[in-house]
């Protein structure tokens, strides 16, 4: 997690696909829970995702185009993954 008085990178992108950050020193604020909120989603998500991925990869049946498709939703939850690990500190951007 972030430290007071250090900008947090959230999840969203500002005009012209700019990062946006937050700076407050409440980790209550309504911004602070929304960013919040929203990472314990995306990391759900990726967890679900990789669950599929686990199943997909065990079924002899499963054709190329689910697999493709699998393999987007999965690159697209890695990148938010990656963008929460950032906002916490854990990766460096």
């Amino acid at each position: 997690m972030t430290t007071p008085n250090e900008l947090r990178l959230l999840l969203w992108s500002g005009p012209g696909d700019k990062p946006c950050y937050l700076s407050t020193d409440d980790p209550d604020s309504y911004m602070s829970r929304l960013a919040d909120g929203i990472e314990a989603i995306q990391l759900d998500t990726a967890s679900e995702l990789l669950e599929e991925a686990s199943e997909a990869l065990d079924k002899p049946g499963t054709s190329l185009d689910d697999m493709r498709c699998l393999v987007k939703e999965l690159t697209g939850a890695l990148r938010d993954i990656l963008r929460v690990a950032t906002s916490r500190g854990h990766v460096p951007a």
